[in-house]
C-alpha cells in the first residue's frame, strides 16, 4: 500500500505540466545534465541533483518490503530492486517526455536509480540482519537431542489401530518360505 502510494505520488509530480515559454529537446547525452548542475554553483546543484536522487530513493527500501523476504540474497536483492527502479525510471522518463514542458532525460534516469541503489545498500541489509536476529530470539529453540518420537512439524503419523508392521519377507509377494 505504501509503495503504490510512493509511486502515484511520484508519478503526480513528475507528470505535472510545466508553463515554458520553449522547451529543449531530449537529454539523451549522459552527465550532460550533471555537467550543468554542476556549473551553477554548489547550491543549486546540490537542488538540482537531490531533486533526482531523492523522489526514487525510497524505493530502495519499499521495493524489498514489498517482497516481504528475509532470507533474500543480497546481491540478488539488490539487482532486482535497481532493475525494477529503472524499468519504473525508465517509463516515468518516456511518458514524461510527452507532457507539456517535460523532456526526456538521461541523467534523471541515472539520478533516480542511483538514489535507489545507495538507500537499498545503506538500509536493507541492516534491516534484515536485525529483523532475522529478532525472529531467532522469538523463535522457540529445540533441543539437539531431541527425540525421534517427538511430533514432527507437518503432524504425527497416522497409525491404524490393530495392524502391525510385517517383517520385509513376508511383506513381499511370493516370498513365502
Amino acid at each position: 500500500m505504501l509503495l503504490a502510494a510512493h509511486l502515484v505520488v511520484v508519478g503526480w509530480l513528475a507528470m505535472r505540466p510545466l508553463t515554458a515559454p520553449w522547451v529543449s529537446a531530449a537529454h539523451l547525452e549522459p552527465f550532460a545534465t550533471l555537467r550543468a548542475d554542476l556549473a551553477l554553483g554548489p547550491w543549486d546543484a546540490t537542488r538540482a541533483i537531490g531533486a533526482g536522487v531523492l523522489p526514487f530513493a525510497p524505493l530502495g527500501v519499499l521495493l524489498p518490503w514489498a517482497g516481504g523476504r528475509l532470507d533474500a540474497s543480497p546481491l540478488g536483492s539488490l539487482a532486482r530492486t535497481v532493475f525494477t527502479s529503472a524499468m519504473l525510471s525508465l517509463v516515468l522518463q518516456v511518458v514524461r517526455g510527452g507532457v507539456v514542458g517535460q523532456v526526456l532525460d538521461l541523467d534523471a534516469l541515472l539520478l533516480n536509480v542511483s538514489g535507489v541503489t545507495v538507500t537499498h545498500l545503506a538500509v536493507v541489509p541492516a534491516a534484515r540482519a536485525r529483523l532475522r536476529r529478532r525472529a531467532g530470539r522469538t523463535a522457540p529453540v529445540r533441543p539437539s537431542s531431541a527425540r525421534r518420537d517427538e511430533v514432527s512439524p507437518q503432524g504425527q503419523t497416522p497409525t491404524i489401530p490393530r495392524v502391525g508392521v510385517a517383517p520385509w519377507s513376508d511383506a513381499l509377494p511370493g516370498a513365502r518360505s
